[in-house]
């Protein structure tokens, strides 16, 4: 996912990555590195999504995106 030249991102990106978690087996829980642990993954993954579909527009509301794509990699890695 890129973000546009707006640093924002799309309502379709956002869909894409909704998609993707939804197609994909999740653990329960994810220490995502040392500092960030997530007990709930799924209802995590839920409000991040509500979250950035709400701020998707706003260059200054990217972090729940920033951090939805930092899950899906260490998801893949």
């Amino acid at each position: 996912m890129k973000q546009t030249e707006k640093n924002t991102y799309t309502e379709e990106e956002i869909e894409e990555l909704k998609k993707w978690f939804e197609s994909q087996q999740l653990p329960e829980e994810l220490a995502l590195d040392k500092a960030t642990y997530i007990p709930n993954l799924r209802d995590t993954l839920d409000r991040l999504l509500e979250q950035a579909n709400l701020c998707c527009g706003n260059p200054k509301m990217q972090g729940c995106i920033i951090l939805l794509e930092r899950i899906r990699e260490k998801l893949v890695s």
